[in-house]
């Protein structure tokens, strides 16, 4: 009788498509070539309607969906005005005028504010004779005659804040921080500290805090369902802000700071997308922060991403979605062919981020 062999097993990395080895999808790859990094859960269409948030680089996102002509929605617009003075005073920024919304904690408050089921603590900030809206200090940088006049405004911006969440198809959040500060005894959380833009610090009264992962989840699926009890219809995309932190109250250094916070959003990015069928993750932080791309996403401050890196990021969302990237209204000859510096100012111009205010406190 003869013996014969037995087949020989196969490992399970035999049959793996190219972009799941390293050799072939990124040492093999261009510099500039952003790879197949992405394959959408759900079509995006531009007859959905968008409703966008985040940290400073999700105004990026929202300003080239709606160059791409995508349906971003804008609750709080302001007709008539140049963008750089509508920017100075939070409009156009997002889907309404609340601001950067840093952290998960911050956006599950937000809404749980406009739906009336919490009050924040400490609403409104004083610097000098003007006062700020605690929650968006820096929406009106001159800040407003009394405190009355700033509760009057915020009453008005929640309800359409409610309004513009119920009408999403898609919600889009950038997750950009982990860190925080608190107020000790209620747990509002502030989108800048105390003392930064209005207001004055008080370590009896304010308290740091540096969300975990299970913190930053449970957030974002609070907010989740608190949104989808009243839109059931709507889904999600999240993706993390490549943006380094511009300081870091942990006491650590700041580029270790950062790594924490990134590698927290990230991990929660990975595990919301693997627990709902509604959520979708585009990896901007990836493509922003690739060993291929050897830095050169990144202006020289080695933190703010460059024009380029932000073309790559959204030109990788648009052609996977099926939209040409031409599509899009091209810039003035003269803006394309302007200096660096003064482009780069143009661009920062066009992004307001109260964590870069940080720097001013560096000795």
């Amino acid at each position: 009788m003869t013996e014969t062999t037995p087949p020989r097993a196969r490992s399970p990395y035999s049959k793996l498509p190219r972009r799941a080895y390293w050799r072939g999808a990124v040492a093999g790859r261009d510099q500039f070539d952003p790879g197949d990094l992405f394959q959408p859960r759900f079509p995006v269409t531009r007859d959905m309607r968008v409703v966008t948030a985040g940290s400073c680089f999700a105004q990026h996102v929202g300003r080239t969906l709606r160059e791409a002509r995508f349906n971003v929605l804008d609750a709080e617009p302001l007709p008539r005005v140049s963008d750089a003075m509508a920017h100075r005073f939070g409009y156009r920024l997002y889907s309404a005028r609340y601001g950067n919304v840093y952290t998960a904690r911050q956006l599950a408050q937000l809404f749980d504010e406009a739906e009336g089921r919490v009050t924040p603590a400490d609403p409104v900030w004083r610097r000098g004779e003007r006062f700020h809206d605690a929650q968006r200090p820096n929406v009106e940088p001159d800040g407003l005659e009394s405190a009355e006049l700033v509760l009057e405004h915020r009453q008005a911006h929640l309800a359409s804040v409610s309004e513009v969440f119920r009408q999403a198809d898609l919600f889009v959040f950038t997750f950009g921080l982990t860190e925080a500060f608190v107020h000790r005894e209620t747990g509002t959380v502030y989108p800048t500290a105390p003392g930064t833009i209005a207001g004055e610090y008080d370590p009896a009264v304010h308290a740091f805090k540096n969300y975990d992962a299970f913190e930053v989840l449970a957030d974002f699926e609070h907010f989740r369902d608190r949104l989808r009890a009243v839109n059931p219809g709507v889904r999600f995309l999240v993706t993390v802000s490549p943006v380094p932190l511009a300081a870091t109250a942990s006491g650590g250094h700041v580029e270790v700071a950062t790594s924490y916070s990134k590698s927290v959003l990230r991990a929660v990015c990975g595990m919301l997308t693997a627990k709902y069928d509604d959520i979708d993750y585009f990896p901007s932080y990836e493509i922003i922060t690739s060993q291929n791309a050897r830095g050169a996403y990144y202006e020289d401050d080695r933190r703010s991403v460059s024009d380029q890196g932000v073309r790559a990021a959204m030109g990788l969302f648009m052609r996977a979605h099926g939209v040409k990237v031409a599509d899009g209204p091209r810039k003035p000859a003269a803006q394309l062919d302007a200096p660096r510096s003064e482009a780069q100012g143009e661009r920062r111009a066009d992004v307001v981020c109260e964590e870069e205010l940080l720097e001013a406190f560096a000795r």
